[in-house]
């Protein structure tokens, strides 16, 4: 996601190698940001299972400050794959950056809408304002969205306001100049400290979308396919537990997400649903995505479709 909430790059390096004894270089596993369960939570459980280290990688994890810090990594080699939020592969890839998707880590669109408490149905919101992070960001394209699928026209019907990082629009909603956020599963923390709720799931908006991928650069691609297929055998393994084990894994990612365990579980409750079994990539949703962002105007040009993915490294066996 080309967006993220104000967590640091420095939030954080978490390793799976033991401290004594000399160890192999260590294999960095990033995500565009800390605070979403779907896309943090799996790497996170990976690393305390030890299922990188059981994979052969000595693997550490990486929490960037949004999308584009994630990608001078990847592009860098700094970090074998990364984490983001799907629609990053399309603007990326039109940006000149030479990355390829390499498996889908959540399906779906596990965006929520966190509304005030006096609001009770979308259609409560026609007249007022809704935050978003930035004009052309995702959420800013589903906030128009909503709008379109209620009748409403998104430029005079509802007020889409562009406030940055999540503190200034839950500040913003403290006061009411907004009521409501368009965010990921991270609304659910929200909830849980009262200061808003998850309305809806924004799936029913975009019924065929991706919400968030594995990506790697081509160079790592020709030259570590087998460090990528490691990795995304332990997140996928990590994703199984999560599934099995909920309450266990909940508390495994609170530690390090800063969450409240109850948070975490509300989280799960809205993204596992969209967990993928084998990550395999959905084409005509990605040709949706594209489409959509063509016509909000975040794309300016249609590229092949086959140059966003590879198909190498899907079905991720377990």
């Amino acid at each position: 996601m080309q967006e993220g909430p104000p967590y640091s790059a420095a939030a954080g390096i978490f390793s799976s190698s033991p401290a004594p004894g000399p160890s192999p270089p260590a294999t960095k596993i990033g995500t565009a940001v800390l605070g979403d369960y779907a896309m943090a939570g799996p790497v996170i459980v990976a690393l305390d299972r030890g299922y990188f280290k059981d994979n052969g990688l000595n693997a550490e994890f990486v929490p960037f400050r949004g999308g584009p810090d994630l990608l001078k990594a990847v592009i860098g080699g700094e970090a074998v794959i990364g984490i983001t939020g799907g629609t990053d592969i399309l603007v990326f890839r039109e940006a000149g950056a030479a990355i390829k998707m390499v498996a889908t880590e959540t399906e779906g669109n596990h965006f929520t809408l966190n509304v005030a408490a006096e609001i009770h149905t979308v259609g409560d919101l026609r007249g007022k304002a809704i935050g978003v992070t930035r004009v052309g960001a995702t959420t800013w394209v589903f906030a128009r969205m909503l709008a379109r699928q209620n009748g409403w026209d998104p430029e005079r019907d509802v007020k889409i306001v562009a406030l940055g990082g999540l503190d200034a629009q839950v500040a913003a909603l403290a006061r009411r100049e907004i009521h409501a956020i368009v965010w990921g599963d991270g609304g659910a923390v929200l909830e849980t400290q009262g200061q808003a709720k998850v309305l809806k799931r924004l799936d029913s908006v975009t019924p065929k979308w991706i919400s968030q991928i594995v990506y790697a650069s081509e160079e790592t691609i020709r030259r570590r396919p087998d460090d990528i297929r490691k990795t995304l055998r332990s997140i996928f393994q990590a994703l199984a537990f999560m599934t099995q084990h909920t309450a266990e894994a909940a508390a495994i990612a609170a530690k390090t997400m800063k969450w409240d365990p109850q948070a975490v579980l509300a989280a799960h409750k809205l993204s596992s649903p969209l967990f993928p079994k084998d990550g395999s990539i959905d084409v005509a949703a990605l040709r949706t995505m594209q489409d959509t962002l063509l016509e909000h105007g975040v794309l300016t040009r249609r590229l092949p479709l086959e140059d966003h993915f590879t198909t190498a490294f899907t079905p991720v066996r377990v």
